[in-house]
C-alpha cells in the first residue's frame, strides 16, 4: 500500500472556496488501476500564520499505481485549472509519500 499526501496552507477566509474546488473537480481517480480511496482533510486554522491546513490523502495499491496516475491524462485533466486559484494558497503544496510497513 502507498499513501500519497499533499499538504496545503490555505489563506484564512478561503477555506470554503478551496473545498468547493476539490468537490467540483472530476479527478477520475476511481478509474485508475490500483486506486483504493481518497479523502480531503481539513485541519485547524493557524491564525498567527494566516492559514488553515488541508491534506489531500489518496491510498493506492502500490507506489507504481500512484506513479502511473501522475503520468496519466486523467491526472493532467484533474489539475488543468490548478493555477487559477493561486490567491487562496500560501505557497505551493508539500507532497509526502508513504509506503505501508504494517497495517490492519
Amino acid at each position: 500500500m502507498f499513501v500519497a499526501m499533499n499538504r496545503f496552507r490555505i489563506a484564512i477566509g478561503h477555506e470554503e472556496a478551496f473545498e468547493a474546488v476539490w468537490k467540483g473537480r472530476d479527478s477520475s481517480l476511481s478509474e485508475m488501476p490500483g486506486f483504493v480511496s481518497f479523502h480531503l482533510l481539513r485541519g485547524d486554522s493557524v491564525p498567527e500564520e494566516g492559514y488553515t491546513l488541508f491534506v489531500s490523502n489518496s491510498v493506492w495499491k502500490d507506489k507504481d499505481s500512484f506513479s502511473a496516475w501522475t503520468k496519466s491524462e486523467n491526472f493532467r485533466a484533474a489539475h488543468k485549472n490548478a493555477g487559477e486559484n493561486r490567491a487562496m494558497y500560501l505557497g505551493p503544496p508539500k507532497f509526502e509519500g508513504f509506503s505501508a510497513v504494517e497495517g490492519a
